[in-house]
């Protein structure tokens, strides 16, 4: 009986507690914002498609690099991460030109036909830029070439693939 007697009291109070909590200002946490706006913050490149699920996704930052794999099929994976040094990350990203980012083509997907979809992100703080299969535009795929075989350097020998240079 005094759960329905107190019922009238509830919603008010309630609605001012949850107008109490939005109207608390939270601390603004510093976000560190790159002096130079075409500084390639992040980098991925994966690998996903086939008869079977296959991926691989490898996720880059200034500090550490990950790696994911698998065959859902087979319901396997494997994941391995590490952290990388300011100097690996120059190398890595010194292998990608930000200004002619915009001239590399996509091709469409290949996931349809039981086709694996190779697809790299790099992510600035301007932009993100997004390339699917574009291993097809052979004029302006060399730096993108050149910076996977940097990543594949830089993984153990368990995950590395080979790669034509």
């Amino acid at each position: 009986m005094s759960a329905i007697r107190n019922f009238g009291l509830k919603i008010p109070f309630s609605m001012f507690l949850l107008l109490a909590f939005f109207s608390c200002h939270k601390k603004q946490e510093k976000v560190s914002v790159p002096k130079n706006p075409n500084e390639i913050t992040f980098i991925s490149v994966s690998n996903i498609g086939g008869i079977l699920g296959n991926y691989r996704i490898i996720k880059i930052s200034k500090d550490s690099i990950s790696l994911e794999q698998g065959v859902t099929a087979k319901k396997t994976h494997k994941y391995w991460s590490s952290s990388i040094s300011k100097e690996k990350w120059k190398q890595l990203v010194s292998a990608i030109d930000v200004k002619t980012l915009n001239a590399i083509k996509s091709s469409p997907s290949a996931q349809s036909v039981d086709g694996v979809d190779e697809t790299f992100q790099i992510r600035t703080p301007k932009r993100s830029h997004v390339y699917v299969n574009s291993y097809q535009d052979t004029i302006h795929y060399g730096q993108l070439q050149t910076l996977k075989n940097r990543i594949e350097e830089t993984l153990p020998k368990e995950y590395q693939q080979t790669y034509a240079k």
